[in-house]
């Protein structure tokens, strides 16, 4: 019971942590860093063009590093775009304490498909909660993406992925907008 107790003060130091030694890059370098993870998306997810083409938004994170041994943390930075138009910048932190170990490296689209998903993600501070708030989607070659339907307002596709990361934890993430140097 007391490690329960002492779970929110470690998920905020893991996320203080994480937010301060990560340095930001420039709003060009993750524009063309989520350029290049589109292009990688677009060969690896059969129709996730046409069902990015249909969301309000989506979120393109190229590259979110995540580490855990009993306790973890992930970070990334990424772009919300409408269309092909890039409207703000977000970095994606977490912290999780639980059974896990190892390192991996991963692409993370986020499409969201209603506007009350991309309102409550353009807030300044979005967390998603223990529950789940952003399915991931997982679909065959077989399957239009017009035919998906995942239940959710935010859809979490995970691609390009390196290493090996295995858990059973507790997790809170955070969105933040962030406002990267202009080059």
């Amino acid at each position: 019971m007391k490690i329960l107790k002492s779970i929110p003060l470690l998920l905020a130091m893991l996320i203080a942590f994480s937010s301060i030694c990560m340095a930001e890059k420039t709003a060009r370098e993750i524009d063309d860093d989520s350029n290049e993870a589109l292009i990688k998306f677009y060969h690896e997810v059969n129709g996730g063009k046409r069902y990015l083409s249909n969301a309000k938004a989506y979120v393109v994170f190229p590259e979110v590093t995540e580490a855990g041994f009993f306790i973890g943390g992930k970070y990334g930075e990424g772009a919300l775009r409408e269309g092909n138009v890039t409207k703000g910048y977000y970095s994606i932190t977490a912290a999780s304490i639980g059974m896990q170990a190892g390192a991996q490296q991963y692409s993370l689209v986020i499409a969201l498909t209603t506007d009350a998903a991309l309102k409550a993600f353009m807030d300044d501070d979005w967390e998603s909660e223990i529950d789940v708030n952003v399915a991931v989607a997982e679909w065959n070659a077989e399957e239009e993406s017009d035919d998906v339907d995942f239940g959710s307002g935010m859809v979490g596709f995970v691609f390009d992925s390196k290493g090996m990361m295995g858990n059973f934890s507790f997790e809170g993430t955070r969105f933040k907008r962030i406002k990267p140097d202009i080059d």
